[in-house]
């Protein structure tokens, strides 16, 4: 979840004032994008509904192909509970196998099916689709602009992610 500048973070982690108003209105703008284009994607698709939490989840199992329902609730900051139980319905949903690990029965390891990297891509392409209708009504050199922003928000999503 994006964290909005609110003035109470550290003095090392703060933006500098001069570009605070900008940084909220960067994060304002990812979070009212991202929403969008997710509920879009339902629309679009025709699948649904699938929840966010869900698709982040199944974002990390692909991501990270043989991952533990502990690790994963790390990556992804939830409690393990949480993420287990909608594991299940991902499971029932045909999306997601487990794999116990034959020497040691405890050790479970995650892996996205075929079929949820079917509706992954599904979804990605929906969301580049609304973006692209959006980014037509731009005009030709902020819709440039935009493309080439891509490789520094992949950047910046890491450096968040890593933390």
């Amino acid at each position: 979840m994006a964290q909005l500048y609110d003035g109470s973070m550290d003095t090392e982690k703060r933006p500098e004032n001069a570009h605070a108003t900008e940084y909220v209105q960067l994060a304002a703008a990812i979070v009212d994008i991202s929403d969008h284009i997710r509920r879009a994607s339902h629309q679009r698709t025709g699948y649904g509904p699938l929840p966010n939490g869900m698709l982040d989840i199944l974002r990390a199992i692909e991501a990270h192909p043989g991952i533990t329902v502990a690790d994963l609730a790390t990556r992804l900051d939830r409690q393990f509970s949480n993420v287990s139980t909608q594991l299940k319905d991902l499971v029932a949903r045909g999306l997601v196998t487990r794999n116990r690990d034959a020497s040691d029965r405890r050790y479970v390891s995650l892996t996205a099916t075929a079929e949820a990297q079917r509706i992954k891509a599904l979804f990605e392409g929906s969301w580049a689709g609304e973006i692209a209708a959006a980014a037509a009504h731009l005009t030709p050199a902020e819709s440039e602009h935009l493309r080439r922003s891509a490789g520094i928000l992949d950047r910046l999503s890491a450096q968040l992610t890593s933390r």
